[in-house]
């Protein structure tokens, strides 16, 4: 039975999406309602935060991942790219200075 609701609950409401609060609040009405006991309710909550937590973790990793793939292919440079560019800007303009000074 109580895996029963377990599987319910991480189906029903989005385990990816819990909060703290909300699974205390669906802790206490299965207590309530005598479905699960004080310590089952404990185990519940702890359960469902680390499943939680981890559901969280991988949306995050897999957006990222299709964010990061979306970017490689619009072929944008990059911060580092971008870091180098103006490194030899201001060694071609450091270069210039030098020679317009020497004929001065």
């Amino acid at each position: 039975m109580k895996k029963l609701l377990k599987n319910i609950a991480y189906a029903g409401i989005g385990a990816a999406f819990l909060t703290k609060e909300k699974i205390e609040e669906l802790k206490s009405e299965l207590i309530a309602k005598g479905k699960i006991s004080q310590e089952e309710g404990r185990q519940f909550v702890d359960d469902l935060l680390r499943k939680s937590e981890k559901a969280r973790e991988q949306l995050n990793q897999w957006i990222n991942e299709r964010v990061e793939e979306r970017l490689r292919q619009l072929n944008l440079a990059t911060k580092d790219e971008i870091a180098e560019l103006q490194r030899k800007i201001e060694e071609l303009q450091a270069a210039i200075d030098r020679g317009n000074g020497d004929r001065d």
